[in-house]
C-alpha cells in the first residue's frame, strides 16, 4: 500500500511576517482546519510545523486522536543561525537561533527526525550549500510554496549528487487551505510509524508540484479578509477573550488607531486589480532574481545555465 504525507504545514501559531511597513499573519488557519484539509486531500499523515512554535502542533495532535483516517505528527520549523530546520516527532519546544548542528542535536535528543526545508530558497532563510555538511534525515526536493525555477531544481540536483544520503521529501509548506494538496511525500504502508520508517530507510518519494500562483493570491486575500473580520467582530463584542488563538489575542490588544488603519489598508488591498498586480509584481521579482542567479552561476562555471 502506498500512502501520502504532508510533512510541512503551518497554522495561525506561525506568527507574523514584516514587510517594510506592513505586518501580517503567516496564516489564519487553525490547527484543526489544516488537519481536516489534509484529510480532504487524502493524506495518511500530516505534520504541523509552525515557525519556532509548537503549541499549534500539540493542539492538532490532540484533535487528531479522535480521527481514524489520519495521523498527526508534532513538528516545528526552527529558525537556526544557519537557516530553517524542521524537526518531526518532537516532545518539546526547541528554541530558535541556535546553530543548525545544535538544533539537529536537540531534535535527535527528543527522538525526532531532522529535515531541511526548501534548502536553496533565496527569499527565505535556508541552510543553502551547508546542507551537505549537516547530519540530516531528509531534504525537501519539492516545496509547494516555491514556484520559482531555482529552489526546487537546486534541491533536486543536490539530492541526485548525493545518492543514498537523505530521504526525498515533498511537502506543501501550506500556510493556507488553498495551497495544500499540490505537493506530498509517498511512502509504503500507512500512518506515522510507516512514514517514520520510510524516512529513516530513505525510501520516500517526493511527488506533486508547487501550488499555482493564484492560490498564493487566495492565501493573501484570506489573511487580509479574516483579519478585517476579526477587527469588526471585536468592535461588535464577538471575540472571546478566553480564546487562546494568537490572532484573537493580537486583535484584542491592537490599539484603535491600528485597527482603523488595518481596515482601510485591507479594503484597499482587496480592491481589484490590486491583488493581481501584487501577484504579478512578486512573480516578476522572483523571475528576475532567478535569471540573475543563473547568470552568476554561468559566470562562475564558464557556461550558460
Amino acid at each position: 500500500m502506498i500512502s501520502k504525507a504532508d510533512t510541512h504545514v503551518h497554522t495561525y501559531y506561525s506568527g507574523t511576517t514584516n514587510y517594510k511597513i506592513l505586518r501580517f499573519p503567516e496564516s489564519v488557519a487553525s490547527p484543526e482546519t489544516q488537519v481536516d484539509c489534509a484529510r480532504k486531500h487524502g493524506m495518511s499523515v500530516v505534520c504541523i510545523t509552525d515557525h519556532s512554535e509548537i503549541k499549534g502542533a500539540f493542539r492538532a495532535e490532540r484533535y487528531g486522536r479522535g480521527l481514524k483516517d489520519i495521523d498527526v505528527v508534532v513538528g516545528e520549523e526552527v529558525m537556526t543561525s544557519d537557516g530553517e530546520i524542521i524537526g518531526l516527532w518532537l516532545n518539546e519546544f526547541i528554541r530558535p537561533n541556535m546553530t543548525a548542528e545544535e538544533t539537529i542535536d536537540e531534535i535527535r535528543s527528543q527522538g525526532g527526525i531532522a529535515i531541511a526545508p526548501h534548502p536553496f530558497g533565496f527569499y527565505v532563510r535556508c541552510v543553502g550549500h551547508k546542507v551537505t555538511e549537516l547530519d540530516l534525515d531528509g531534504i525537501e526536493t519539492i516545496n509547494g510554496g516555491h514556484v520559482d525555477e531555482w529552489t526546487n531544481n537546486m534541491a533536486k540536483g543536490c539530492f541526485r549528487s548525493n545518492p543514498g544520503r537523505w530521504a526525498e521529501i515533498g511537502a506543501s509548506d501550506a500556510h493556507s487551505t488553498y495551497t495544500m494538496g499540490y505537493t506530498w511525500t509517498e511512502f509504503s504502508g500507512e500512518g506515522e510509524d510507516d512514514l517514520r520508517k520510510a524516512i529513516l530507510s530513505k525510501s520516500t518519494v517526493a511527488c506533486g508540484r508547487p501550488a499555482p500562483v493564484f492560490t498564493q493570491s487566495q492565501w493573501s486575500l484570506q489573511v487580509v479578509l479574516d483579519g478585517m473580520r476579526m477587527i469588526v467582530d471585536r468592535w461588535r463584542g464577538k471575540l472571546d477573550p478566553n480564546d487562546d488563538s494568537p490572532l484573537v489575542q493580537k486583535t484584542l490588544n491592537l490599539p484603535p488607531t491600528k485597527q482603523l488603519a488595518a481596515l482601510i489598508g485591507g479594503a484597499i488591498y482587496c480592491t481589484p486589480p490590486i491583488p493581481f498586480i501584487g501577484a504579478w509584481a512578486a512573480t516578476t521579482w522572483i523571475d528576475r532574481q532567478v535569471k540573475r542567479m543563473k547568470a552568476d552561476m554561468g559566470k562562475s562555471y564558464g557556461y550558460k545555465v
